[in-house]
């Protein structure tokens, strides 16, 4: 991993070491796709300009969406191991308190956590272009406080409906005592929200740096520490159910200010720059691209939040059983989601350093990467599914419905892997608009409402994720037909029009005039 700061792009292959030579030319319409022509060239050859084979150049490649990738995964991991943790150790309590708890991270999941993550991938498509497109490393600084500022404006909307939810989760036809349980857990887990934004800011600033294994590090830590407090908090104190919340509140705000120290004390402080009023400005684009991020990742979400919905109108039962699989399926989606982050970046370095050809290749290997892990998670959930819930509650009946609907949730992981790579991949182009109208045509127009008639036509709990299933699939095939078919030079273009061109042509004036006066 290359140090931090460095404007070329990060690899461990000559081939791309070669990309860190570029024009010194402002990129326009005419002269990137000149631009990219050239350097299209110069991947294919080695720092003596010999020829590399095109196996060679994929290899490559996988090992570097690999290598990034498995610290991204490890750390979503033990993120979602969090909430995780607070649901096994609520679920000890009773079948209601497990899907009380359950229901309600799955709706902080599906409107707080998206500004977190849905939100943040905004950062993921401006500063990886900019780490390596721009001549100013504090214009990256820029992108992270802009993000601050718009993200917790985001945030405001969504505590107060947390705050007032107990009515809505009724008029969604959620019995008595989770809607009104769910709307004080919702309410006392608001303030950690607010550290879980700030902690995947920090975080996708440093990815944008190529700095990956930061966010794993710290969660190493408060993971752990997680598991103690909601013990403590829930067992111990005697705060029942609601210590779940604080425990995890004081989990992300731990977590935020870990990473934020390491940043300030380790690695990636030289692109702060400080705070600047630069940060208000051009705060639409950052805006656009941020709530097409939560519409992209939201449309998918959501869909599951529906389907919990529908399962708590099922009985009890069915939706214990849904939390079980809900619970560890946010567990699973970590794999697909942090190839899709590490990809974003990649291809966002790519766009930014004006290598069409290599931001092509990166897409296409991630997709492929993304479905081989698909593989290897069907085959482990297939293996397990007669004692899978055993993990969550010891209820035979949930342990039962649990394991008939298991095969349905281990068939989509494939597509689910396909679905994640190339989300990230039109993340890091900024198309996130496309992703978004890819999930809502299948999900909301075709698969969803299939599921909910199956659910109630006999096919039960089993009847939703068929549904989800097909969704899926189509997603990810969508998905992947747009990028393979994509105009990569045109999206090196667009990648530099999103940058902060006036900023950075001021910096550079100021360092002419600087270099004059000396």
């Amino acid at each position: 991993m290359p140090r931090a700061g460095s404007l070329s792009v990060p690899s461990s292959g000559p081939a791309i070491r070669r990309l860190s030579v570029v024009s010194e030319e402002d990129p326009n319409e005419r002269t990137a796709l000149l631009q990219e022509e050239s350097t299209s060239t110069l991947v294919e050859q080695d720092e003596d300009g010999n020829p590399i084979p095109r196996s060679r150049v994929i290899l490559q490649e996988f090992w570097i969406l690999i290598r990034g990738s498995i610290p991204v995964i490890l750390a979503y991991a033990l993120q979602n191991s969090l909430q995780t943790v607070s649901v096994l150790v609520v679920g000890r309590l009773s079948p209601e308190a497990l899907a009380t708890a359950a229901f309600s991270y799955m709706f902080a999941m599906a409107t707080g956590w998206l500004i977190a993550l849905g939100g943040t991938t905004a950062i993921d498509t401006l500063a990886s272009a900019t780490f390596t497109g721009s001549k100013n490393l504090h214009d990256l600084g820029v992108i992270l406080q802009r993000a601050v500022v718009v993200l917790t404006a985001f945030y405001i909307p969504i505590v107060v409906l947390w705050f007032f939810s107990e009515p809505l989760f009724i008029a969604l036809g959620q019995e008595d005592y989770i809607a009104r349980d769910s709307a004080r857990f919702l309410a006392v887990l608001a303030p950690g929200g607010l550290g879980y934004i700030y902690f995947e800011c920090v975080k996708k600033y440093l990815q944008a740096q190529e700095i990956m294994r930061p966010g794993t590090y710290v969660l190493l830590i408060t993971s752990p520490l997680n598991g103690v407090l909601n013990y403590l908090f829930i067992n111990t104190w005697g705060f029942g159910l609601m210590g779940a919340p604080i425990a995890t509140g004081i989990s992300y705000w731990l977590s935020f200010l870990l990473l934020l120290s390491y940043a300030r004390f380790v690695a990636g402080w030289q692109c702060w720059g400080g705070w600047s009023k630069k940060c208000l400005q051009n705060t639409g684009t950052f805006a656009r691209l941020a709530f097409l991020g939560v519409v992209h990742i939201g449309t998918e979400w959501w869909a599951f939040e529906i389907v919990a919905i529908v399962a708590g109108q099922l009985g009890t039962i069915d939706l214990a059983a849904q939390s079980v699989i809900m619970t560890a399926d946010q567990v699973m989606n970590t794999i697909p989601f942090g190839v899709g982050v590490a990809t974003s970046a990649r291809v966002g370095n790519l766009l930014g350093a004006r290598d069409a050809t290599g931001a092509a290749r990166a897409a296409n290997c991630a997709a492929w990467l993304s479905m081989l892990l698909g593989v290897v998670v069907l085959a482990i959930l297939m293996g397990t599914r007669e004692h899978f819930a055993l993990l969550f509650n010891d209820d035979r009946k949930v342990v039962k419905l649990t394991a008939e609907v298991l095969p349905y949730v281990a068939l989509f992981q494939i597509a689910d892997g396909l679905n994640g790579s190339c989300g990230g991949a039109l993340r890091g182009m900024g198309r996130q608009h496309v992703g978004a109208a890819v999930n809502i045509v299948s999900y909301y127009c075709g698969a969803l409402p299939l599921g909910i008639y199956l659910a109630f036509h006999g096919w039960g709990l089993v009847g939703l994720w068929v549904g989800q299933c097909i969704a899926l699939y189509l997603v990810g095939a969508l998905e992947w037909v747009i990028v393979a078919w994509s105009d990569w030079g045109h999206e090196v273009n667009k990648a530099f029009l999103r940058m902060d061109r006036r900023a950075s042509v001021l910096s550079e004036i100021e360092e002419e005039e600087t270099d004059v006066e000396a």
